[in-house]
């Protein structure tokens, strides 16, 4: 089928929006009709060339959709079904899957950008087209794996269940099942963009007594204080190892959060870790990026380094308990969408995202 799709082709261009080729779901597969799909920093580092992904391809892999047609052997959605698009279509037979790890798929992580097959379903003419994390979104149509689609039991705005198929999923879930944020306690998360907004209402939820939103950015600040933050630091306004400290009697945060994917941001969260504390990384830095620490602070503060993949999460189990946390009032996702945008203006949308501008993005069909 003719599929309307934004397509890299080249590193450091802009993306082609085109139409190509769509084929028909494959066993355990299902075509989905795209509702919306979040405008997201990860899709930006494969434009930049910061991570790899053999090309073309179609990006996009926060999102949402019905179900228009299923193929042979698919049982648990239907045509018609409203579905959330997790971007770790977890196999379920793997170590990792078997252990409870599904964020973590070993097929998945081994056939990238193509299904679980090793082949794709989009191409034009003879060219094959990659899928982004087998999500591909930002299209008309997609072609998922059957365990790619979550159904929603509730109708929910497609731009928030976009928004739970990424950033929500990574943010809260770094918070409650990566960190696993005691009440009572203090945290400082590093990067108060969309992912890191959600950390900051994760470890609201938990009941954290004292949250600090740190940037570089003072509209992104004043924007994290909708969000559940309890203090600002502006990182442009003198050290903020030193502003956290001073907002936390000198120990440092009992938690903290990276959430830019930088050696400078994973230093200053760190530092800023009190002792017995937890430094979580979210953000996932350039490709082959290294950031040393301080060993000898590791041992005498006896603190914990950890790395937070999709929040820790199983998308199929815990993005239904975001939408319920969603209706019952405890996660503001109505303020994080504020930019809409057709297809034909992703690449202005990823600009307008470079400029800084505040709150999520997201593209509506």
């Amino acid at each position: 089928m003719k599929n309307k799709a934004a397509v890299l082709y080249e590193v450091g261009q802009p993306l082609v929006v085109e139409e190509v080729e769509l084929d028909d779901p494959k066993e355990h597969e299902v075509l989905v009709k795209v509702g919306a799909a979040g405008i997201c920093r990860s899709d930006r580092h494969f434009m930049h060339g910061h991570a790899p992904i053999p090309l073309p391809a179609v990006l996009g892999h926060e999102g949402a959709g019905t179900v228009e047609r299923v193929g042979p052997g698919v049982t648990s959605v239907k045509p018609g079904d409203p579905v959330i698009l997790s971007f770790v279509p977890a196999c379920g037979r793997c170590k990792s899957c078997i252990e409870g790890h599904a964020n973590l798929c070993d097929l998945h992580m081994a056939t990238g950008p193509k299904m679980f097959d090793g082949t794709c379903r989009l191409h034009k003419g003879d060219q094959e087209i990659h899928h982004m994390a087998k999500t591909a979104c930002f299209a008309e149509y997609s072609v998922v794996p059957e365990n790619g689609c979550v159904p929603l039991t509730t109708s929910i705005p497609m731009d928030i269940a976009a928004m739970i198929g990424c950033c929500v999923l990574t943010g809260v879930g770094a918070a409650i099942f990566s960190a696993k944020v005691e009440p009572g306690s203090t945290v400082a998360v590093v990067g108060c963009g969309g992912v890191g907004l959600n950390v900051i209402m994760g470890a609201r939820l938990l009941g954290a007594s004292k949250i600090i939103a740190v940037d570089i950015s003072e509209s992104q600040l004043e924007f994290a204080m909708k969000f559940g933050a309890t203090h600002m630091v502006n990182a442009s306004d003198g050290d903020p190892v030193e502003q956290v400290k001073g907002l936390t009697g000198g120990r440092g945060a009992d938690y903290t959060f990276e959430v830019v994917g930088s050696a400078v941001t994973l230093r200053s969260a760190w530092e800023m870790c009190a002792k017995l504390g937890t430094v979580t990384v979210v953000g996932i830095a350039p490709f082959g990026y290294e950031a040393p620490i301080n060993a000898v602070d590791l041992v005498r503060g006896e603190k914990t380094l950890r790395g937070s993949y999709y929040g820790s999460a199983r998308s199929r189990i815990d993005m239904p308990k975001m939408v319920d946390l969603y209706l019952e009032g405890k996660l503001n996702l109505d303020d994080l969408v504020l930019r809409h945008y057709s297809l034909d203006q992703v690449n202005e949308a990823y600009d307008d995202m470079d400029k800084g501008e505040i709150g999520r993005g997201a593209i509506v069909f």
